[in-house]
């Protein structure tokens, strides 16, 4: 039986079916891809964030958690805070230039 956790099942409120099986929305996650296959893609962006600098990494392809570890070294390495998401990486500040050569020193090849 598959794991009937209450938060997977939020909009099912009782079932008096013995045999019902709760539908849940997986995500169906891809295989990250190769170091030098992902193509990213670090722009700086202003607009719509309350007037700050933001630099932003897109194109990443493959899990959360590998998106997470690459957005965790890359803001440990620039000394400053951002989240990763979505695909997305955001890191506080203006930092392309050393973002691009961060990504390439690490494999990414072909970052742009």
């Amino acid at each position: 039986m598959k794991n009937n956790d209450w938060k997977e099942r939020l909009n099912i409120v009782y079932s008096t079916n013995p045999d019902f099986n709760y539908e849940t929305n997986e995500e169906d996650s891809c295989e990250t891809l190769d170091k030098k296959q992902q193509k990213l893609r670090v722009s700086v962006e202003k607009k719509g964030r309350g007037g700050k600098t933001v630099t932003l990494i897109t194109g990443f392809i493959g899990k959360e958690e590998d998106l997470k570890e690459l957005g965790k070294l890359l803001k440990t390495k620039c000394g400053v805070g951002g989240s990763a998401k979505d695909g997305e990486i955001i890191i506080q500040g203006e930092f392309k230039q050393r973002i691009i050569e961060l990504l390439k020193a690490e494999g990414y090849s072909q970052t742009k």
